[in-house]
């Protein structure tokens, strides 16, 4: 009877002692990454969580499978902070795990991409880089029936503006199939398809290049098309400046030499949509190479307060021209 109650006595004073384990807060008070593999068993993971000072017991983070429901997952965790033990194992069979929010805006080129990648820790900027271009096998839904002959030299245009979380060692490819899978869905939202699409994803970076206002975009859109049909070369600035960042030469403003480069990107001297997108556009600006305004308008300029004067005759543009550089010396 004796030993029973001695039996009893212990059994009570370690499941105190299990219980104070499991819920009294313990932790790092600074930032602390525990990466769990894909596979690691229970044991394995409890003895990483108890090396890395984000447990006190791993025995007792393993005895805790017979109260807790769900499994644990794979990946990085983050903890900054003491809490109870219980909470960290919900929080791996949440999957928690510790990502970077990055936020790509609309007209956002591949260099600038690959910058707010290195800036949030995700990579290096000539790493993302290399990536972008090599990778093309990406978009070759869209790209393979172009010519064949000559696949296309980047992601330009098919990286689509949004807000994305990453894990801190995601590989750049895995990065870039994300973003490509979200153009996917917005083509599909947009009814894209076929050949016509990387046409539609040319233009769509033209416009967004070329104003921020979404009400003038069809209007863009209507020029361009105005012009291409006239064999009027686009004659749009944001070409000359993409030009000159594939030449890494873009002294941040625009030259007579850059308006004489022989790029094909350079829309001063060929007539036509250049080769490839000049940039990844958001939805407004597919929607309007989608959608043009039907006009007679083949210029126009900014009217130096963010918006843009349209002009159906080179004389009513020279107008607008020099209305927009009389607001500039006020």
């Amino acid at each position: 009877m004796k030993f029973l109650a001695a039996l009893l006595l212990l059994l009570l004073i370690a499941a105190g002692g299990a219980y104070y384990l499991a819920t009294t807060p313990f932790g790092p008070s600074r930032e602390t990454f525990v990466e769990i593999a894909p596979h690691t068993a229970t044991a394995n993971m409890a003895e990483q969580l108890e090396k890395a000072g984000v447990i006190r017991n791993r025995y007792v983070f393993q005895a805790l499978r017979l109260y807790e429901k769900g499994t644990l997952k794979a990946g990085e965790y983050r903890f900054d902070h003491p809490v109870p033990m219980t909470e960290v194992y919900r929080r791996i069979v949440r999957g928690d795990i510790y990502t970077i929010g990055i936020t790509i805006p609309e007209g956002y080129n591949i260099f600038d991409i690959a910058q707010a990648i290195q800036d949030a820790g995700l990579g290096q900027r000539d790493d993302f880089l290399a990536a972008e271009r090599k990778h093309t096998e990406l978009i070759a839904e869209w790209t393979s029936q172009i010519d064949p002959a000559h696949p296309p030299a980047s992601l330009e245009g098919y990286l689509f503006p949004d807000t994305y979380h990453f894990a801190r060692h995601t590989p750049a490819p895995a990065i870039l199939a994300a973003m490509v899978r979200r153009f996917r869905q917005v083509a599909q939202q947009l009814a894209l398809s076929g050949p016509e699409v990387n046409r539609t994803v040319i233009m769509a970076s033209l416009i967004e290049k070329e104003v921020s206002q979404d009400a003038e975009r069809p209007l863009v859109a209507g020029v361009f098309v105005n012009r291409l049909a006239k064999n009027i070369p686009l004659a749009t600035d944001p070409t000359v400046i993409y030009a000159a960042l594939l030449d890494n030469r873009w002294r941040g403003t625009i030259y007579a030499s850059d308006l004489k480069n022989p790029s094909p990107y350079n829309t001063y001297v060929h007539a036509g949509l250049p080769p490839g997108p000049i940039a990844n556009a958001g939805m407004a600006a597919f929607r309007a190479a989608i959608h043009p305004a039907q006009t007679d308008y083949l210029y126009f300029v900014s009217d130096a307060q963010g918006h843009s004067r349209f002009a159906a005759s080179l004389k009513e543009h020279n107008q607008n021209v020099d209305a927009y550089r009389k607001a500039r010396q006020r």
